[in-house]
Formats: C-alpha cells, sequence, structure tokens
C-alpha cells in the first residue's frame, strides 16, 4: 500500500487509488507494519494474521487502542443509535487477547458538547479493559464555552487547550489540538503558542526516541478544499526531522488513508460513528447513509502493538463488522 500511494498522490495531494483499495479492504480490517519508516499493509482475508506475518502482531513491549470520532448524540440516518456502536467498539476492545495498555481517543467524542453526551460517552468507555484514556477533543467537544467543558472532564493536567504529552515504556507521545477557533470547511490549525511548546518539548528528547503524534484533524493535507488537513502542520513536523520513527494518528475524516513521508507514517482511523464519502467524490463532507447491514463493515478501530528497538509498529484496522 506504501507504494501506492506514493505512486497515485495527485496534484492536490489526495491517494485517490490507494484509498479505493483501503475501501475495499475495510470489511476485513487491515495489518499494517512498519519497516525502515515504510508502511506496508495486508488484507487480513488473506491470511495476513498467520504464519510469518503474526510476527508482527508478537513480543510487543506494549500496545494500545485508537478510538475516534464517536459523535455521542447524532442521531441521524446514517447511524441513529452511535451509543449502540461506541459499545460495539468497546465490546470488541475488551475481546482482544490481551489488553491495551491504554486507549487514545482522537476527538469528536460527542456531537454537540452537550454534557449529555460527554456523559454517555463517558459511561460508555469506562467499560473499556484498558488502563487509562488519553483524548484529544475534535471540533464537535469544543462548540460551546470555548472548549472548557471538554477541558474539565477531559483535558485536566494538560497545556493550553488540551495539549500535551507523556511517555511510555521508551516512546513519546504528544497529544496536539488543531480545532480552535475551525471555520466551517476551514483548515485545522496548532496556533504559535502551541509550537512553541511542541518545539521545547522534543527539544531534549534523544533522536532514537519513538515519537507517536495523536490528534483529530490530519496534519497533512488530504482535501484541503473539505478543510482536511492543518496549516500549520508543516511547522510542526519540521521538529520531528531529526527522529527515527513517528507515527501521527488521526481521526475527522472516518475513513483509512495512510501517507509515507520520510521518517513520518500517517494513518487516520475509521469512525464508530458514521463513514464520509472519500476525499473529492461528493459535494462536501458529512455523514454517509450505506445499507444497514454494511455500516458496522466501515465502522472501526484501530488496535497498535509497538516494539522496542527496531521501530517495529504494527496496526490493525478492525471494523465493527469483522468477527
Amino acid at each position: 500500500m506504501a507504494d501506492v500511494i506514493r505512486d497515485n498522490i495527485n496534484k492536490d495531494g489526495i491517494d485517490r487509488r490507494g484509498f479505493l483499495q483501503c475501501m475495499a479492504w475495510a470489511g476485513t480490517g487491515v495489518l499494517y507494519t512498519m519497516h525502515g519508516g515504510i508502511l506496508k499493509s495486508l488484507p487480513l482475508a488473506q491470511g495476513a494474521m498467520g504464519g510469518d506475518h503474526m510476527k508482527n502482531m508478537k513480543g510487543a513491549d506494549f500496545s494500545f487502542i485508537q478510538i475516534s470520532d464517536s459523535h455521542i448524540g447524532f442521531s441521524k440516518e446514517a447511524n441513529p443509535d452511535v451509543t449502540a456502536t461506541l459499545q460495539v467498539a468497546v465490546d470488541r476492545i475488551n475481546s482482544t487477547a490481551a489488553q491495551p495498555d491504554f486507549l487514545l481517543h482522537t476527538g469528536d467524542i460527542s456531537q454537540l458538547s452537550k454534557p449529555s453526551e460527554f456523559d454517555t460517552a463517558e459511561q460508555v468507555l469506562k467499560g473499556a479493559k484498558a488502563g487509562k484514556i488519553f483524548y484529544v477533543p475534535g471540533e464537535h467537544d469544543v462548540l460551546t464555552d470555548d472548549g472548557q467543558q471538554y477541558l474539565d472532564r477531559f483535558g485536566k493536567g494538560t497545556k493550553g487547550k488540551g495539549w500535551y504529552s507523556f511517555d511510555h515504556k521508551g516512546s513519546h507521545f504528544i497529544g496536539l489540538v488543531n480545532v480552535v477557533d475551525l471555520k466551517a470547511g476551514g483548515l485545522g490549525s496548532l496556533g504559535s503558542s502551541q509550537l512553541e511548546w511542541l518545539a521545547d518539548d522534543v527539544k531534549q528528547l534523544k533522536s532514537s526516541t519513538p515519537i507517536i503524534v495523536f490528534a483529530h484533524i490530519p496534519l497533512w493535507a488530504i482535501y484541503p478544499e473539505w478543510g482536511w488537513g492543518t496549516d500549520d502542520s508543516e511547522q510542526a513536523l519540521g521538529y520531528l526531522k531529526r527522529f527515527g520513527s513517528v507515527s501521527v494518528l488521526n481521526g475527522h475524516i472516518h475513513q483509512i488513508m495512510q501517507k509515507v513521508e520520510g521518517n513520518i507514517t500517517f494513518h487516520t482511523a475509521l469512525s464508530t460513528a458514521f463513514p464520509q464519502p472519500a476525499p473529492g467524490t461528493a459535494s462536501s463532507p458529512g455523514p454517509m447513509k450505506v445499507p444497514a447491514d454494511q455500516l458496522r463493515n466501515v465502522l472501526g478501530i484501530s488496535h497498535v502493538n509497538f516494539v522496542q528497538g527496531n521501530h517495529s509498529l504494527a496496526i490493525v484496522d478492525s471494523p465493527l463488522a469483522q468477527s
């Protein structure tokens, strides 16, 4: 898939054939492994979890789950019961062979930043068998009171509007916020204060330290016409060029897309609420209705295994329909 992506980026930065191939695999899940900075992928339906490929998921120093775009409170035709599909995601997490060290939620926990929506999300997510949940906000989580309610619930101990970092078993995790003051259809933005903090945060780290960045809006220009990108991401990523292994995890676009650029691997996650159209295939982004019996094929979670020393990162995107 990495080769497909590199060979098929058009003038807008859109990987159309690579995207369509990812969507074709979505019903079975996809195994991603990183070798020497190159992301490779195999459809699980073709036996990727057997034989030598299973080695990529064994012997990990730690694992975590990425979950994104729950949109609790959404109740339109695309998915009239997003709480139920979030619960299915939690059930999937709890059925994994080994308990993940923690969860990363990459934003849009709620649909309208209502207290009841945050309450419901917290109630469901606390049932997940994981040590802790780390959050970054989506634009739907900061619609009121300048995002203060999100900060009070999910951003305690963070900096500014909710950015922070933490270390885990030799890796450095960085949670960024690029949804504040977001205009409809506009690009995400990190802002000067956060960029200054980021530069200082990584300054003392050894270049051999594996870096995992997570934010809501993608940090690469997937489709600027729809606001699917971050206007000052180039500056942020510039601070990470000296590191040998950098992975960037995002949500927001509700579909699987990947890109490898130098030392950085980008990966976007499925939503647990509803799919969105492929970039440029509709008049605008937004909830996309699919046949009811196919909905859980295009919703899901990402299970990430990390092996210290060889910079091996394996990501399994698991649609909720997968048994």
